[in-house]
């Protein structure tokens, strides 16, 4: 056994507290660099317990994506040396992530099961909850879900009765990744908030709970929060090491100022990402710049980092966990581009796949569903039969999931061969029997009333006619006056300036994780919100109540609503250009693009 007093020791414990302190401070690359040469003086010196802390350490702060450099060969160098059980499960452990974090998930999958086996037989719930990590991350892969699922639950399991915070901070966030590739929208809720409620313990845990609650604000298509979120991630990530928090930090300001339309920022963002791509080689992110590039208004830039999927690339890519994510956005970028060769494959490759949500490794990013663009990728390919049902079903998934600004992208995606929607000729008439005949393929459906207010309007394009009279169905109205603004304008300003003071109150009870005070700010923010709609109408002008017009328009706007929504149900393109085109309010219109070139049959 080696002297605890000798040199070598001394200055190998020393060089581990410095790097204990470097990796507490953020300070990654430095800390790997003292673990480092702290295991190669442990080594010399045959101290298996200094060489294990020093190879745990040096995993500890690798970075998901680049090279490992001799990670691998350090952590496999002492296992081989190691007997305790716990140090071998631990070791076995930190190997297989290693090699999932490298992109070799195969590599790891051995060390992963053994970790796993050792730990049930030591009845320790720490090791086995570390265990499971480990092999939850070497199970990764687009055809191991099922696999994902159960071993999600048994961490759950397991972390539920261990007291240390990363336990259960590692199952948490699992059960967040199944829940979001499930789109199982309770268990997202679920997880989330747990998230939430450890971060009142773990600054750690707060930082994945703001960066994982931006990806479900951007799945509703929310971008507001992100600058709040994104300053609670990066005060979090100050108080606690994550080795790669620069890169989530970057993904969330990226994908946010994208969903948001704000392209100059997107510019500066797809640059960063696509700098990173090219400094290490990453191919996920080749992917993921080229993405952003498109999201920019540069498709120039897009085709030049897509290019590296030519040929076999993506046949040859490993299914791991990026797998799904490059196929996702590169058949984006291809459909950006109408790369027919580049379509052709991706959408081959992904096709076993139908019907998955894609989701940026760890639930840090949703990516919609492979419906949606495998059903844009068979359009382009004449394959209209599976075009039209995979864009029923993502268009089903996205509104059971609340995804409307996905929905509504989608319903707005035209199908090239179409160049817009009405190349042919459309139903909207009624049949003496009652029924109405609509659509392209003129399907019978039920009447309802906002059909003959759609009708009106396509008979008269481009011509205002007030709610009122299509109410009235072109007959005699009464023109009621109302009984005055429904709130006056000083109480309407006293509302928006209290909205101001709870929209900063909330952004002050989340960063504090006071879910008690956050709760109660939300309940009168949305009751402000709600008297706010209800007062305000168009441009914020006060509205009035109980006049004719007034009941018109809200009447109108809702059965237009419901018949278009019933029309997506039979013909989505044809929804998706009344959506686009209808416009509601006391006056009402049909606005058709004149590139579309649409025959209606209405009588």
């Amino acid at each position: 056994m080696p002297d605890p007093l000798s040199p070598d020791v001394t200055s190998t414990v020393e060089l581990l507290d410095r790097a204990d302190t470097e990796r507490a401070a953020g300070r990654g690359a430095e800390a790997a660099r003292l673990y480092g040469e702290a295991a190669l003086l442990a080594r010399e010196a045959a101290d298996l317990i200094l060489w294990t802390r020093a190879a745990l350490g040096a995993a500890s702060v690798q970075i998901f994506g680049p090279e490992p450099g001799r990670l691998p060969a350090l952590l496999y160098d002492v296992l081989v040396r190691t007997t305790d059980r716990a140090d071998r499960c631990r070791l076995a452990a930190a190997l297989a992530r290693c090699w999932v974090y490298a992109g070799q998930a195969a590599r790891g999958a051995g060390f992963a099961d053994e970790a796993v086996a050792a730990a049930r037989e030591s009845g320790d719930p720490v090791l086995l909850a570390d265990a499971l990590d480990a092999s939850l991350a070497a199970h990764w892969g687009p055809g191991d879900l099922d696999v994902r699922v159960r071993l999600a639950a048994e961490l759950d399991e397991v972390a539920a009765h261990v007291v240390q915070p990363d336990a259960r901070l590692q199952a948490h966030l699992w059960g967040l990744q199944v829940a979001c590739e499930q789109l199982d929208v309770t268990g997202m809720n679920r997880q989330l908030r747990a998230l939430e409620l450890l971060g009142e313990e773990s600054a750690k845990a707060m930082f994945f709970a703001a960066s994982r609650r931006l990806m479900h604000d951007i799945l509703l298509g929310r971008s507001d929060t992100a600058t709040r979120l994104i300053a609670v991630a990066t005060d979090a990530a100050q108080r606690a090491f994550v080795p790669d928090a620069w890169m989530v930090l970057q993904a969330m300001a990226a994908y946010a100022v994208v969903i948001a339309g704000d392209e100059p920022l997107a510019e500066q963002q797809a640059q960063e990402c696509e700098t990173l791509a090219l400094a290490e080689g990453t191919i996920a992110l080749y992917a993921e710049a080229a993405y952003l590039w498109i999201g920019a208004g540069r498709p120039d830039r897009a085709g030049a980092l897509v290019a590296a999927f030519g040929g076999t690339a993506l046949d040859e890519l490993p299914q791991d966990v990026n797998w799904l994510l490059i196929l996702q956005c590169v058949l984006e970028v291809a459909l950006a581009l109408d790369d027919r060769d580049l379509i052709e494959t991706a959408s081959r490759l992904l096709s076993p796949y139908a019907d998955r949500a894609v989701i940026n490794g760890g639930a840090v990013m949703f990516h919609g569903t492979t419906d949606d663009t495998l059903s844009r990728a068979w359009a382009v390919l004449g394959r209209d039969d599976e075009a039209a049902q995979a864009r029923d079903r993502a268009l089903h998934t996205y509104e059971r999931i609340g995804a409307a600004r996905w929905r509504d992208r989608l319903l707005r995606a035209r199908r090239p061969a179409e160049a817009a929607v009405g190349s042919g000729s459309a139903h909207l008439h009624q049949e003496p029997g009652g029924l109405w005949r609509i659509g392209s393929q003129a399907t019978a459906v039920p009447a309802l009333r906002g059909f003959g207010y759609l009708r009106e309007l396509v008979r008269r394009p481009r011509c205002e006619i007030s709610a009122l009279d299509l109410a009235g169905g072109g007959g005699p109205v009464v023109v009621e006056s109302g009984l005055g603004e429904l709130t006056d304008r000083r109480a309407l300003a006293a509302y928006r300036e209290r909205l101001r003071d709870l929209d900063d109150e909330l952004a002050e009870a989340e960063a504090w994780a006071d879910e008690g005070r956050a709760t109660a700010t939300r309940a009168e923010r949305q009751a402000l919100l709600d008297e706010l709609g209800r007062a305000a109408g168009l441009g914020g002008r006060p509205r009035t109540t109980g006049s004719s017009e007034e009941r018109a328009r809200v009447a109108v706007k809702k059965a237009i609503t419901a018949a278009i929504d019933r029309i997506a149900t039979i013909d989505a393109d044809l929804a998706a250009h009344l959506r686009s085109a209808v416009r509601t309010g006391l006056a009402c219109s049909y606005e058709p693009d004149p590139a579309v070139r649409l025959t209606w049959v209405l009588d």
